[in-house]
């Protein structure tokens, strides 16, 4: 039985004095949400916070305001489980409801966080084992040793992005905001992640991410997201595809946003695709298959999950061109 190391606990009344805690703490100390992810890496040794400051007990992590016809915006501690079963939000933003609906099992969609999701570690099939298996093979730079297992010579971790949540959220054009001793400030989903393994984050020192800005949907937006896994009730992500369209009245495209998640350390824009798909008809066959080749050239997997790298590539132009299909007919 792994067993967590031991550590300090601090349990926050307030947004400002999590991140003034946070702050103080430094790397010694880490911010606790619905610890699905957090405390099994502890286990496994993979991360070893002195200090754990608890979130549970900020009440304004959980509230909620707006309206899903006129944009909502959402604690970063509302639970996936919530999400899932919210009809108003999920005729609004169906693919975010999708994503949250197939994150891990019930019991842990009802611990985990929209925004602990988001801020997910990133992934490696050399990096996700405990301290023994990883001693043994020499460790990785994600954690105590200086070499890429999956790219020996590379100077840069390629552990993989997997939350579900991150690429529909970055495809809604979706907001959040950090809070920090310095004030607060606001930024898109997709500035919040950077292309590194380790560093996988744009999270400053003693920041916690407080809330996430749904924009009101346009009139004719069409949202889904669809995700490849081994074992269709439980897995992380091989491959998501996340992609919001607007029409016009005449059925043609007027803007289009694909993310592609599982496929690097970061979600993966697909703006070339996006772009071609301005002024085209979703029931084009030869427009969707254009558009999901040119999703296919964005997916760069390596060889760090489950799956031959191969494969994950060729998978990800035939789940684009699905999920423009579904677009088409809903």
């Amino acid at each position: 039985m792994m067993r967590l190391p031991r550590f300090r606990y601090l349990g926050p009344r307030s947004l400002e004095e999590a991140a003034a805690a946070l702050a103080d703490l430094g790397p010694e100390g880490a911010p606790l949400a619905g610890g699905t992810d957090l405390l099994p890496n502890m286990k496994r040794r993979q991360q070893t916070p002195a200090t754990v400051v608890g979130l549970r007990g900020v009440d304004s992590l959980r509230g909620r305001s707006g309206e899903p016809a006129r944009g909502l915006t959402l604690g970063a501690m509302i639970r996936l489980a919530e999400i899932e079963r919210d009809r108003a939000l999920a005729a609004a933003w169906p693919a975010l409801a999708r994503a949250a609906s197939l994150v891990a099992t019930p019991p842990l969609r009802n611990m985990a966080t929209l925004g602990g999701n988001l801020c997910l570690d990133t992934r490696c099939s050399y990096y996700d084992q405990n301290q023994e298996w990883r001693e043994a093979i020499g460790f990785c730079m994600k954690r105590d040793g200086e070499t890429c297992w999956v790219a020996p010579g590379s100077d840069r971790c390629w552990a993989v992005s997997s939350s579900d949540t991150a690429p529909v959220l970055c495809a809604l054009g979706a907001e959040v905001d950090l809070v920090s001793r310095a004030g607060r400030r606001r930024i898109p989903v997709a500035d919040l992640f950077a292309d590194d393994g380790i560093r996988h984050l744009s999270l400053k020192q003693g920041e916690v991410l407080a809330a996430i800005h749904l924009p009101a949907p346009a009139p004719g937006t069409r949202t889904t997201y669809l995700k490849l896994r081994r074992r269709g009730s439980f897995d992380f992500p091989v491959l998501g595809v996340a992609a919001a369209v607007r029409l016009g009245a005449s059925g043609s495209v007027e803007q289009a946003r694909i993310f592609l998640g599982g496929v690097g350390s970061r979600p993966q824009e697909a703006r070339a695709a996006s772009d071609f798909l301005a002024g085209k008809r979703l029931g084009d066959e030869e427009v969707v298959r254009e558009a999901a080749r040119l999703c296919f050239q964005v997916a760069k997997p390596m060889q760090n999950t489950d799956f031959t790298l191969g494969w994950r590539k060729q998978v990800s132009r035939e789940y684009a061109a699905r999920a423009l299909r579904e677009l088409a007919r809903s």
